[in-house]
């Protein structure tokens, strides 16, 4: 279960907590949908999902602001976000006119799990395009999970791996075609 620490940054963030995920595998597609969890038994995916907090933001929220240092991810439950990086020094993290856009990320999109797993300042900004609703899991669940469940917290890791290796591969192969562009 997610901790009253996690519960209150969430509400301190403006976000609306709704309780805890515990019947997550019955969220309509999310396991179809979700790449993180497309390898999970719903069993498996009940018990990472007991260790989440259930929010929601309104169009227009920030959920993660560049710069911040925290130790938590999303998994998007509904809706829409735009994922926005500063363009400058005097750019502000939070005004979506200040950043560029990444990407727009859906419906069983992980977001934040970088900061998650190093601890760094959060690289990009995400807003919600539309109403959202996402459960919210913390560096101390995970280890929770790996003490109590360690064969469901090595498989989560493993998953959390293969994606942050895939946006690697696809973040290296927009930076060649840039410098690609730019030798031309």
């Amino acid at each position: 279960m997610p901790t009253s620490a996690l519960q209150e940054q969430m509400r301190g963030a403006g976000l609306e907590v709704l309780g805890f995920c515990e019947r997550l595998s019955q969220w309509p597609g999310l396991m179809q949908d979700s790449t993180l969890l497309q390898d999970f038994r719903a069993e498996e995916v009940d018990v990472v999902g007991s260790l989440m907090l259930h929010v929601r933001a309104q169009p227009g929220q920030i959920l993660i602001k560049e710069g911040d240092v925290d130790d938590w991810m999303m998994l998007l439950l509904r809706g829409t976000v735009d994922v926005g990086k500063r363009l400058g020094p005097d750019a502000e993290p939070e005004v979506r006119g200040d950043n560029t856009r990444l990407a727009v990320l859906r419906t069983g999109s992980v977001l934040g799990e970088m900061s998650m797993f190093d601890g760094e300042p959060r690289y990009a900004s995400c807003w919600a395009l539309s109403e959202v609703e996402a459960a919210v899991l913390d560096k101390a669940a995970v280890g929770r999970l790996i003490h109590a469940r360690p064969e469901i917290g090595a498989k989560l890791l493993v998953k959390l791996t293969q994606l942050l290796a895939q946006r690697l591969r696809n973040t290296s192969s927009q930076l060649v075609k840039a410098l690609r562009r730019h030798a031309e």
